[in-house]
């Protein structure tokens, strides 16, 4: 299956920054009808405004792509970003679950709040708008539903405890749907990224990890992004992005006891004397 993203009406989450605003710039070039959602609406004006226009709505900017400010851990705004969609574009094809947060410390050392907010985001908000968007794209063009989780979600990392559990449930349930959501020809993609260089961590909940980690030398988010829509276009079941990735799954899958051992013996010699 090529899956022809040209008209299609596809759904960001997370649309202001990083993999999500370089999704939908590479999407609309595309020609791809897009809803852009997220909290920030003068970064989501920004991003819709220096896009190209999809075939019939003129010369791009204001008014060329749907933009909804939304907290998408919000019942209300769930229901809202996909009736506009509905009121905008008449229904939907795609949506991309991209919205992200995280924290990077200890588990011994964080709270419940930060599991709950880090859950909410990751995990409750992505599921409840799959379940709010199945009765819209099972009338959509070939229909799917792009999750985009994370290498923690397939190696849970030391640090990023909360965040791995988030992504892993994402996981889960991706695979439990792509059964489900076949009745309906609904297709779920499951996207694992490694170390990407955006705003991501910057907005950390908590940032007291020991290790020292190079976020400028991870992969650009234009790569990733090229790298779903790749994936949605031949429709790939799973997609594994970055070297980082492609290693540390592969070693764990064979030698899970050993990738075990290495992380822990890194871990005591950061927390040596303290």
């Amino acid at each position: 299956m090529t899956r022809d993203l040209h008209g299609r009406r596809i759904l960001i989450t997370g649309a202001s920054s990083g993999i999500g605003k370089a999704l939908a710039q590479q999407l609309a070039f595309l020609g791809a009808k897009l809803v852009l959602a997220a909290r920030s609406e003068d970064k989501l004006k920004a991003v819709a405004a220096s896009l190209p226009s999809p075939s019939g709505r003129g010369a791009g900017g204001e008014g060329a792509h749907l933009v909804v400010t939304a907290d998408i851990t919000k019942e209300t705004d769930r229901q809202r970003v996909l009736a506009q969609a509905v009121e905008y574009f008449g229904g939907l094809d795609v949506l991309i679950n991209n919205a992200g947060i995280a924290s990077w410390a200890h588990f011994a050392d964080s709270t419940e709040a930060i599991l709950r907010q880090i859950m909410e985001v990751n995990f409750f908000a992505p599921a409840e708008l799959i379940r709010k968007a199945i009765p819209i794209l099972v009338n959509g063009t070939e229909p799917a539903v792009v999750n985009v989780s994370s290498m923690c979600g397939r190696r849970a990392m030391p640090a990023w405890s909360e965040y791995s559990a988030s992504k892993y449930a994402l996981c889960g349930l991706t695979e439990a749907l792509r059964g489900e959501l076949a009745r309906f020809d609904i297709d779920i993609l499951l996207i694992v990224p490694g170390l990407t260089s955006s705003e991501f961590s910057q907005h950390f909940l908590k940032s007291e990890g020991k290790a020292q980690i190079e976020y400028d030398k991870g992969m650009p988010p234009e790569t990733v992004a090229a790298a779903i829509v790749k994936a949605l276009k031949k429709n790939k079941t799973e997609t594994w992005i970055g070297r980082d990735t492609q290693w540390m799954l592969r070693v764990n899958r064979w030698l899970p006891r050993l990738v075990d051992y290495l992380l822990a013996r890194k871990v005591r010699k950061l927390y040596e004397g303290v």
